[in-house]
């Protein structure tokens, strides 16, 4: 269960981070982001009634479209978001608690670290991926590169710097995938009735990830 569910997580390379001022815009989001042929999204507690529209977007998509729950700081609110329907798991941190609950609950965890002891942390604990963020912060795409040497066998997935310019350049480098915000799902075009823009940034951004993959391979 747990490497299907890794294995569509990091199948198209690029996970939606999903931050919205209220639960309709994000569900747009959704929306206009699996029209563009992604099906994975990450829907972070930031947003307003985060839990309920987890539940939500299960009940609509049902398995055409992979929900994770993002920026989940302890076990309780995994709890919560797995209850409501989340198949994975993503923290901004090393949270052990956290990380603990999820494998018993047989649910992908993917804890946030930057520094390569945070790294060896979140593996020791049973990260099944590791968030390397903010990645922008120390290099990008090179560093990514500096970790592959020590960390052959981690899964990583930096989040923070990447764009449409960088993308191909964090996959290059030895990325999983890839952790997308703002220059992907950019809520200020789903307000302004542009949806279809974020539709086409994300058929660009698995364009990017499959041709970068050719190239490593």
């Amino acid at each position: 269960m747990v490497d299907r569910t890794l294995s569509r997580v990091l199948a198209g390379g690029v996970i939606p981070v999903i931050r919205a001022p209220s639960a309709e815009l994000a569900l747009k989001a959704v929306d206009a982001i699996c029209a563009g042929g992604i099906d994975v999204v990450e829907l972070t507690m930031t947003v307003p009634g985060a839990v309920s529209l987890i539940e939500e977007l299960k009940s609509r998509f049902g398995d055409d479209v992979m929900v994770g729950a993002g920026t989940v700081l302890d076990a309780d609110t995994a709890r919560a978001c797995i209850g409501a329907g989340a198949e994975f798991v993503v923290c901004p941190i090393v949270d052990r608690a956290t990380v603990t609950f999820c494998r018993a609950r047989g649910v992908p965890v993917i804890p946030g670290a930057l520094t390569p002891t945070e790294i060896v942390e979140a593996t020791r604990a049973g990260a099944d991926i590791v968030k390397v963020f903010p990645c922008g912060a120390l290099g990008g795409a090179s560093y990514i590169r500096s970790l592959r040497g020590p960390f052959p066998d981690v899964r990583l997935v930096p989040t923070g710097g990447v764009s449409m310019q960088t993308v191909g350049d964090f996959i290059r480098a030895g990325a999983s995938a890839v952790g997308v915000g703002a220059d992907l799902v950019d809520i200020g075009q789903i307000v302004e009735g542009h949806a279809h823009l974020v539709t086409e940034n994300a058929r660009r951004y698995l364009d990017a990830v499959r041709q970068a993959r050719e190239v490593r391979s």
